[in-house]
């Protein structure tokens, strides 16, 4: 899934991208609220990880922008603001969630999640479908009780799938979900990942959905 980390700090922002990336996130790092807003029109996110202490555009301006332009993405807000009436504007201005500085990257990470499986409808960690058991956390699949090894992209496209049940998702809408801003496009790769969950966990899991793109349907 990917997130849009928006942070002027480079210490924290180096450890902010490192945490959730390790946690299974495909990352975007704008360092101010003016080149945020960019991505944010251009590119559809499942996350916003937002400092409100920015140059050129506030973080909460930007926040209320978000809101106003009627995008529901999850935003956690990061910021060494931590009085109650901050962390009151910030709440009422559209954030979902609020992390004070410093923080540890297990709790944003978690914070994380939550904020997903809400956002999904879940209320629960782990995904089940049929003999298919995810954890997100864990990053783990297993088929039937039985450990099933997946690569990265594999398992970030399976988890786009998972998450969107009975809704097709576009060649160009699953590269999205694994591809950063400094990373390059592979030709044919969504073919080759999809190919291959199908080999590892079953030929009728994953659809194809002529001229759209593929699907898991809703169970």
């Amino acid at each position: 899934m990917r997130v849009l980390l928006v942070e002027d700090d480079d210490l924290i922002g180096c450890g902010v991208e490192a945490g959730l990336r390790q946690a299974g996130f495909t990352v975007d790092w704008a360092r101010d609220g003016h080149k945020a807003g960019l991505a944010l029109d251009t590119t559809s996110y499942a996350l916003v990880v937002l400092d409100l202490g920015l140059p050129r555009v506030s973080g909460m301006d930007l926040l209320k922008r978000i809101r106003d332009a009627g995008n529901d993405v999850p935003v956690l807000v990061l910021t060494a603001r931590g009085t109650v009436v901050d962390r009151v504007s910030g709440l009422e201005a559209g954030a979902d969630d609020y992390l004070g500085k410093p923080f540890d990257l297990t709790e944003l990470t978690a914070r994380c999640r939550a904020l997903l499986r809400r956002a999904q409808g879940r209320s629960v960690e782990l995904i089940c479908y049929g003999d298919l058991t995810v954890n997100p956390a864990a990053q783990t699949a297993q088929l039937a009780g039985t450990r099933v090894p997946l690569t990265s992209r594999e398992w970030a496209i399976l988890l786009q799938l998972l998450t969107n049940q009975g809704i097709p998702q576009s060649r160009s809408r699953l590269e999205e979900s694994l591809y950063g801003w400094q990373q390059e496009i592979e030709s044919n790769a969504i073919e080759v990942h999809i190919s291959n969950l199908r080999r590892k966990l079953g030929a009728k899991l994953i659809r194809t959905v002529r001229n759209i793109g593929y699907v898991v349907e809703k169970e």
